[in-house]
């Protein structure tokens, strides 16, 4: 049944009820009967439910206009008044034969409430229908309000978790008319670049009328997890562009199973034919992906892309906005606060340190917040602090922070940048490893990372591989002089792959 017919059955359900409380009344004078009947109303009662949720679900999307949403309500509001004064009339009928002849009998000498409850029940009933602009087909009510109004997406963030300074810069490059229509949000893995969209998504600026909306791709919808097989890459690639159609509300040529992928892109051509939405493409592992909706014409829809594949950050036709260390610092207290679910007050004084200890990062944060969830005692907290790399390895994150849900070892914050270096290239995966056997206490003079890499490659494709690492944030290039550092976190991650790194040069040299 499609959304037209659904709201058309309204109107013959409550007609239908309108004729089985006719018949109740005729029952009040047979109690045999009034059993029967109000089984029928019970059902109608279900039936006009479980109607009521299919359209309030079919337009989800539309319920910002006050004159929809009221119209629904009222069914809402109608299944309340009936369901009380069915129950009184069942518990009437509910005695035994002899005492129905009693209620006969008393009935006649003081009024039936049987009558008078099914009279209750008739005029609720005609009352919804009269108050309708078109009495006879609420079908044609609902949907003529519907049909005009424009659908408007929304993105819920969590409530309470802390606002990024960053929202404003990238609103002001969503605002800018000369912008680009892409916009990348880079940085560390685990640093909160989704949590951002999402944040200036919930809030779109006017200009999207049409609101905002999520798609996640994540590593399943890529190449490598295809093992390179490029027809199976396009049959998940047209699922996840199927699934956002739907999203949307473009059902009509919506075939199913539909895995041709330029099929699909052409179907999401027309579906953003004149759309002005903010789409979030959200952990993008292929070039490709961000460029199909690039390409797309005739809409004043923005893309705001994460990802952490350096090949996506290659796009040229984009505006880049970073997440730095020094960027989400104003935020590190308020994430320690929002998942430790401590108030400022009864933070214990040590909190600092173990904030510094973490280097701000969000994801760290978050998950020692939720470690120590409403612990005040300040040797607990030391204690998080000696053994951070532990919970680094093993203490998994807040869903929020995940994209792979199905990816298990990418809950922990380990885990998050091992499937970070899943993305990058053979030789840049093996540069960063052996980088653990250099101390990371400070910045590392770029002669030094260098040097690694004369044992492991050829050098004169150095400043390519290395630049794989930088654009993936796992190392940070200082601007005027030629040395590198890497996050706290970062330098964590290495100590833990010393002896990883150690075997790897050994191994070389003994080759």
């Amino acid at each position: 049944m499609d959304a037209l017919q659904a709201v058309a059955a309204a109107t013959q359900i409550i007609s239908g009820m309108i004729g089985a409380v006719g018949a109740l009344e005729q029952a009040s004078r047979n109690l045999d009967e009034a059993p029967k009947r109000i089984q029928s109303l019970e059902k109608f009662v279900c039936d006009l439910e479980s109607l009521t949720q299919r359209i309030r679900q079919k337009h989800v999307y539309k319920l910002h206009n006050a004159q929809l949403d009221n119209q629904i309500q009222s069914l809402h509001v109608l299944i309340e008044r009936l369901r009380p004064n069915i129950s009184k009339a069942r518990t009437i009928v509910s005695k035994s034969k002899i005492k129905n002849m009693a209620k006969v009998f008393w009935n006649s000498m003081t009024g039936d409430p049987l009558g008078k409850l099914t009279h209750l029940i008739k005029a609720d009933l005609n009352l919804w229908l009269e108050t309708q602009m078109l009495a006879q087909n609420v079908e044609k009510v609902i949907e003529s309000t519907a049909h005009g109004i424009p659908v408007q997406l929304k993105i819920k963030t969590e409530q309470g978790f802390p606002v990024s300074s960053q929202c404003n810069s990238v609103r002001y490059l969503l605002e800018r008319e000369d912008s680009h229509r892409i916009i990348l949000i880079v940085g560390l893995s685990g640093i909160g670049k989704s949590c951002l969209a999402r944040q200036v998504a919930s809030d779109p600026p006017k200009k999207f009328v049409g609101g905002a909306v999520e798609l996640g791709f994540g590593q399943w919808c890529s190449r490598a997890a295809c093992n390179g097989d490029k027809a199976e890459y396009q049959k998940r690639l047209a699922r996840k562009i199927n699934k956002f159609l739907m999203q949307i509300g473009f059902w009509e040529k919506i075939k199913e199973e539909n895995c041709d992928l330029d099929y699909v892109c052409c179907l999401l051509q027309e579906a953003l034919y004149g759309k002005s939405i903010l789409i979030i493409l959200d952990d993008v592992w292929e070039q490709d992906i961000v460029q199909r909706f690039a390409k797309l014409y005739d809409n004043d829809c923005k893309y705001l892309v994460t990802t952490r594949n350096e090949a996506v950050y290659e796009i040229t036709e984009a505006e880049k906005a970073e997440l730095s260390k020094d960027q989400i610092r104003d935020i590190r207290k308020e994430i320690l606060l929002y998942h430790s679910r401590l108030s400022e007050e009864e933070l214990p004084g040590i909190a600092e340190s173990l904030l510094e200890r973490c280097g701000h990062h969000p994801l760290t944060v978050a998950v020692m917040g939720k470690a120590l969830r409403k612990e005040v005692r300040a040797e607990k907290w030391e204690k998080a602090i000696t053994n951070l790399s532990t919970f680094a390895t093993f203490a998994a994150g807040p869903d929020s922070y995940v994209n792979e849900k199905d990816a298990e070892d990418t809950l922990t914050i380990f885990g998050s940048f091992e499937f970070s270096l899943e993305a990058m290239p053979v030789d840049s995966k093996r540069l960063f490893i052996a980088l653990s056997a250099l101390s990371w206490a400070g910045p590392v003079p770029e002669a030094c990372v260098e040097a690694v890499w004369s044992f492991l490659g050829q050098e004169s494709l150095f400043s390519l591989i290395v630049s794989k690492l930088v654009e993936g944030s796992l190392l940070i290039k200082v601007d005027m002089d030629p040395l590198y550092q890497v996050h706290d976190m970062v330098s964590l991650y290495l100590d833990s792959k010393t002896m990883e790194s150690t075997e790897m040069l050994l191994a070389w040299i003994y080759s």
